[in-house]
């Protein structure tokens, strides 16, 4: 696995494999590797000729000063987890290499009710930082395809919405959630739960499940309540729980307005902020 750290080694290296005609896989994350990283590598390289890896904490997707100082950050271990994957290509930029005093990379684009609700309600400036980055990443790596993981489906929309706007050629692939054996979606925040709440946070799985089994049998919004006091009930300090069209990720009224139905919900357990979500109908 080859490491670069700067901007200009990295395109020089991938120009010459693309002008070998060579298909480029890019997997852009944060670190704190787990399986469910690792799920994204390995869809990569079954469509992919050369896999890279970004990892990069970006500073301007973060509201919460704290929340940045406290992610998990390790290089080393997240490196040797890439290698054991067969990653081609490990890219751990400085900021300076990202956001250079004398480049413009703030994007300007209208994502209308997309970057508004939800997450966007909690996270001020968020997703306009996690855009930011994304497509600079992308202006870096110049891939083919471009590995999200649907745990964070409204950061998926909103990039897709993204590379349309911005009319780039590049492939988006949204690959399925990877779940802990209790149901909790891996996340490097996970780290963060002792062992009894990590164990207690599978109630977030368990109410999902439960509303796609039973969708249809009681109306929307006596289906969002029965969670949240569910949730509340185990322990949790949820921000929203959502039944959302998936294309708009505006919320619904009736089962029956929708033929792409997702359920998103964001909650805290202790100081721990955790987001799942469950697609419930896709046509």
């Amino acid at each position: 696995m080859y490491i670069f750290k700067k901007v200009e080694d990295l395109k020089q290296y991938l120009s010459t494999l693309r002008a070998d005609g060579l298909k480029i896989g890019f997997v852009p994350t944060m670190g704190g590797l787990h399986e469910g990283h690792i799920s994204l590598i390995e869809a990569s390289k079954r469509s992919s000729d050369i896999t890279v890896c970004s990892i990069f904490v970006n500073p301007t997707q973060f509201d919460n000063q704290e929340d940045l100082q406290k992610y998990a950050r390790n290089l080393p271990t997240d490196a040797q987890m890439l290698g054991k994957a067969m990653t081609d290509v490990l890219f751990a930029p400085s900021v300076e290499e990202i956001y250079p005093v004398d480049l413009e990379t703030e994007i300007k684009l209208d994502f209308g009710q997309l970057t508004k609700v939800m997450e966007g309600r909690f996270r001020t400036g968020h997703f306009e930082g996690m855009v930011q980055v994304v497509s600079r990443l992308l202006d870096i790596v110049e891939p083919d395809s471009l590995y999200m993981g649907q745990k964070d489906f409204q950061q998926v929309s909103i990039v897709n919405s993204m590379l349309q706007q911005q009319k780039r050629s590049v492939k988006l692939e949204v690959c399925p959630i990877i779940r802990e054996p209790h149901g909790l979606a891996m996340s490097s925040r996970n780290e963060r739960l002792n062992v009894e709440d990590r164990y207690n946070a599978g109630a977030i799985f368990e109410a999902l499940s439960q509303v796609k089994k039973k969708m249809g049998t009681t109306n929307v919004t006596d289906t969002k309540q029965a969670v949240l006091d569910r949730l509340i009930a185990v322990g949790f300090k949820p921000d929203y729980f959502e039944i959302v069209d998936g294309d708009s990720l505006l919320s619904i009224e009736k089962w029956s307005e929708s033929e792409n139905i997702v359920a998103c919900v964001a909650a805290y357990i202790k100081d721990v902020r955790l987001i799942d979500n469950m697609i419930l109908v896709k046509v």
